[in-house]
């Protein structure tokens, strides 16, 4: 029996089949794989490929989605995409709209990382009050790092150009995988013994200023140990200031924010550690010139002075003649303020000259008018001036003034002085 004969699609119509079918069948789909080709149009639109080892799918991010990553998308990064699948009528191509992204794994790591992010900010060990400057002149700068990673020859190409005086001291530690925080404590603590910010170094150890912490770029599974919290509060506890080079310019870790700065890149973090020689040197030759400079001008002033000096020198008789003048005109100003202080004494006296016999006189008048009023008050207290009126002044015998009947009893000698003499009296005997 002969097998009937497929239906007859037009080309427009098939597409528009299989898309309903893909969206019916498959929508909404997640899928996870390896970025490739990623580029972002001038639109704002990004295309990529998501692979794995044996297939691919091609993607369209909009830009609307696209606006709403928080991490920069790169080739080889695995991620974990949502979307729709679609058929490209156009070209008849499979594609996957995506509609979010993020890295593969990261979920759960994101969010260990903001939590412990958030508690470490809270416990203020984020605050830039806290965190150092670098040295200007350190005396030796540590590393921490795998001795493999491509890191450490970026630390010290940058170091050996641009500062080769300055000696590096490096203590090896695992960066990546299980035990790598632990491993990177141990490492600290080792170059924390090396640092003397007060003296308390041990004898003979080298000097260390400043620490860079560094590795290179991966995933955020690849930098998780430098989201480690024992590593973060070690960090803190640095008695130098600690650079934290970790990853590329995207990539941001706890190490980062509790480290006293945070470099982009290893070399980077280098540059920040040491000024380069070069621009030392230059800033000396400034200052050199300006020394010059002053120098001579000072050499100039002094030589000026000198002349001036010396022709005051040349010409002894002039400079005599001008003092000579100088003492005469003081002479005469001595001389007239002298007559004019004697002749306003001489005003003086003659006017107190002619006042003084005013004054004479009216102080008699006074002193004699005051002493007519005494006169006159002492008369008026006269006892006599009483008696005359003829009262009688009693006292007993022993002279007490009698002023009372009681004062006296009978047969009592009585004396009674009146205003022109004196009686004596006994007071008689009461019937």
């Amino acid at each position: 029996m002969a097998e009937p004969e497929p239906r007859l699609w037009q080309v427009a119509a098939l597409c528009r089949a299989l898309a309903d079918a893909l969206d019916a069948r498959f929508n909404p789909v997640s899928v996870q794989g390896e970025i490739s080709g990623f580029t972002r149009a001038s639109s704002g639109h990004c295309y990529f490929s998501l692979k794995d080892a044996s297939a691919q799918i091609r993607c369209v991010m909009f830009k609307r989605a696209a606006g709403l990553l928080d991490f920069a998308p790169r080739d080889g990064q695995q991620v974990e995409l949502r979307g729709r699948l679609s058929l490209y009528e156009p070209r008849g191509d499979l594609q996957l709209m995506v509609e979010s992204m993020r890295q593969a794994g990261a979920g759960a790591l994101f969010e260990q990382f903001l939590r412990l992010k958030a508690r470490l900010d809270a416990e203020g060990l984020f605050d830039g009050a806290r965190k150092r400057g670098l040295p200007s002149f350190p005396r030796g700068i540590g590393v921490v790092t795998s001795l493999s990673a491509a890191a450490l020859r970026d630390v010290v190409t940058a170091l050996q150009r641009r500062a080769a005086h300055v000696p590096v001291f490096v203590v090896p530690a695992q960066v990546q995988g299980a035990g790598a925080a632990a491993d990177m404590v141990r490492a600290l603590d080792a170059m924390y013994r090396m640092a003397q910010p007060s003296g308390h170094s041990e004898a003979g150890a080298p000097k260390v200023d400043v620490i860079l912490l560094v590795r290179g770029g991966g995933s955020i599974e690849d930098l998780w140990a430098f989201n480690d919290e024992g590593l973060a509060r070690t960090i803190v506890r640095s008695p130098v200031p600690v650079v934290s080079g970790v990853g590329h310019e995207t990539d941001f870790t706890i190490a980062d924010f509790v480290a006293d700065l945070r470099a982009p890149t290893p070399t980077a973090a280098a540059e920040l550690a040491a000024t380069a020689r070069t621009t030392w040197l230059d800033g000396l030759d400034v200052v050199a010139d300006r020394l010059q400079q002053l120098v001579w001008r000072k050499l100039d002033q002094q030589a000026q002075r000198i002349d001036g000096l010396a022709a005051r020198l040349g010409r002894p008789s002039a400079l005599a003649a001008g003092q000579d003048i100088r003492l005469q005109g003081w002479a005469q100003r001595l001389q007239r303020a002298s007559m004019q202080s004697l002749r306003g004494q001489a005003q003086r006296l003659d006017a107190l000259g002619g006042q003084l016999p005013v004054q004479v006189r009216r102080g008699m008048a006074l002193r004699q008018d005051r002493l007519g009023r005494a006169q006159l008050k002492l008369g008026l207290l006269d006892p006599t001036l009483v008696l005359q009126r003829g009262y009688a002044w009693l006292v007993d015998g022993q002279g007490r003034t009698i002023t009372e009947p009681a004062s006296a009893r009978p047969g009592d000698r009585v004396r009674a002085t009146l205003a022109s003499g004196v009686l004596n009296l006994q007071v008689p005997e009461q019937d």
